[in-house]
């Protein structure tokens, strides 16, 4: 359906019960960026009628959630706006005059039936042959005069919605599952308020979409079947219908409903883990829309230039997390070193950490880790992130094609900060150190030979050069030369380039680890 770029708002409306899961940080983003794209304005709304769980702690998980993203909010909390409140718990009043707006208008009945009553008609349906079909109607017809006694007496009731007679068939268009059809006879005399006077959700969310303005209702298709019944509700109310875009089904890689039971779940966990922002953006906004069908780097900007409803599926989105993994890597790699070292902050200091015990001779383990990191530590460790800012940023080099996530630098950087000491990986000990026929002593003496030679410039490329040369001299090939090297410089025979890293060490740090491992594995 087409679009009118014209008064566009749009809502965003979660309940501040635990963390933002990325179902809701997809749906906030295609709101966002579709108020952006169609020059409107992109509301953040909190439902938070759950007295148990929708906390001042949970709220803040949210709108730290939502900045961590990137998605501003035109209004709502910090924000402002003519609209607000933009809390449901301060809008009582709203849904009060909405109820008797709805009772001067005749399209409401108070109900006096019992929960008992109401449970035991429903036990009774279900054991007959038609099933239960909904509320029967009993106080539909009440004598208005009786009615307003029994409310008067203080009798408890609840406001049921008074379905029209001979209403035709819900309809409406969809903007991403097209044109959609209820069978109105479907619909009971559902309950708007409730007994303590409290607005039933769908009531709620019509009056504040209605007094709010908002022209575009895109959400999860799990509110699907609500749809109907709020159509039911502005109709009463006598508001505007909004537009409707359903989105489909975010699945795990089983096909089933992403949980956390797939692994992380919510947007604090993505974070966590050293995801970037910009990646995470991207890949949600892939996930039931496409620019094109074949563009995957989406930026910013052109997100919010180019996104449409008419470009969203209605089928449902696998979560790739290795697809995540290749894109997030794909921003590291572009985001330069000055980014990298201030989205990483927090890495870096833990591979400080870790590294530096190696260098005092005391190695953590891998349980002790956490225990490690504690706040003392890590301010030392950023202290030092602070003051030697430039040679963190030589870092990036190093790791930028290598990384897939900012949380693999610890691992990755940690040998960095070893000083003299070394920490050896025995697989990487016996599969190069101490290969049979490998020469692997020969090969890093003449490497050291060369590092400890300050006639040759402490460069990368000069080293290396230098040490080639040395190994075609001894006729030890260039593997069998360099692998001793690394893995008595990194520890391992996996790490980040060579003497790349070398260059970015003192020369006398570089030689005591050459020495030290000389000593213990060779005994020279």
């Amino acid at each position: 359906m087409s679009e009118e770029k014209k008064n566009v708002r749009v809502r965003f409306a979660p309940s501040p019960t635990g963390r933002l899961h990325v179902g809701g940080a997809r749906t906030a983003i295609y709101n966002w960026a579709f108020a952006r794209a169609m020059g409107g304005d992109f509301i953040l709304r909190i439902e938070d009628t759950d007295p148990e769980r929708s906390t001042e702690e949970n709220v803040q998980v949210i709108l730290n959630a939502m900045k961590w993203l990137g998605l501003d909010w035109d209004e709502g909390p910090e924000v402002g706006g003519q609209a607000g409140p933009y809390f449901q718990t301060q809008r009582t009043d709203t849904y009060a005059e909405a109820l008797e707006r709805l009772r001067e208008r005749g399209s409401v009945y108070p109900c006096f039936c019992t929960k008992e009553e109401l449970d035991a008609k429903r036990a009774a349906a279900e054991e007959s042959e038609g099933g239960y079909a909904g509320y029967d109607r009993t106080c539909r017809d009440l004598d208005p005069a009786e009615a307003a006694a029994r409310i008067e007496a203080g009798e408890p009731h609840v406001w049921r919605l008074r379905v029209p007679e001979g209403r035709g068939a819900i309809e409406f268009d969809d903007a991403v599952y097209g044109h959609v059809s209820f069978p109105a006879e479907v619909m009971d005399d559902m309950i708007v308020v409730r007994t303590d006077g409290s607005p039933t959700y769908n009531f709620a969310v019509v009056c504040d979409d209605a007094n709010m303005g908002i022209t575009y209702v895109i959400r999860g298709d799990d509110h699907l079947s609500n749809t109907p019944r709020q159509i039911l509700i502005y109709e009463a109310l006598g508001f505007d219908v909004p537009v409707f875009a359903h989105l489909s089904m975010i699945l795990g890689p089983d096909g089933k409903k992403l949980s956390k039971r797939h692994g992380a779940a919510s947007v604090e966990e993505f974070c966590e883990r050293g995801y970037l922002p910009d990646a995470m953006v991207n890949f949600l906004a892939l996930l039931g829309w496409s620019l094109d069908g074949e563009t995957t780097l989406i930026d910013r900007e052109t997100l919010c230039e180019k996104f449409s409803l008419e470009r969203v599926t209605k089928k449902d989105a696998v979560f790739d997390e290795t697809k995540l993994d290749w894109m997030n890597g794909q921003y590291i790699k572009d985001m330069g070193p000055n980014a990298w070292v201030r989205s990483s902050l927090l890495w870096l200091a833990q591979a400080n950490i870790l590294g530096s015990a190696v260098a005092a001779g005391t190695p953590i383990d891998p349980e002790a880790r956490e225990a490690a990191f504690d706040g003392a530590a890590i301010e030392s460790a950023l202290a030092d992130v602070q003051e030697r800012a430039v040679w963190y940023c030589d870092l990036y080099p190093l790791v930028s094609e290598r990384l897939t996530r900012l949380d693999e630098a610890v691992d990755k950087l940690a040998f960095m900060f070893w000083g003299r000491n070394v920490q050896l990986d025995e697989k990487s000990v016996s599969k190069v150190l101490k290969k049979e026929g490998a020469r692997a002593d020969e090969a890093l003496a003449a490497c050291r030979g060369v590092l400890a030679d300050e006639g040759v410039e402490w460069d990368a490329e000069a080293l290396e050069e230098a040490c080639r040369a040395e190994g075609e001299r001894l006729e030890i090939k260039p593997k069998l030369l360099l692998q001793p090297l690394r893995v008595a410089v990194c520890g391992n025979m996996v790490s980040p380039p060579l003497f790349e890293s070398i260059e970015l060490l003192p020369r006398e740090d570089v030689l005591a680890r050459i020495d030290k491992v000389a000593a213990e594995v060779f005994g020279g």
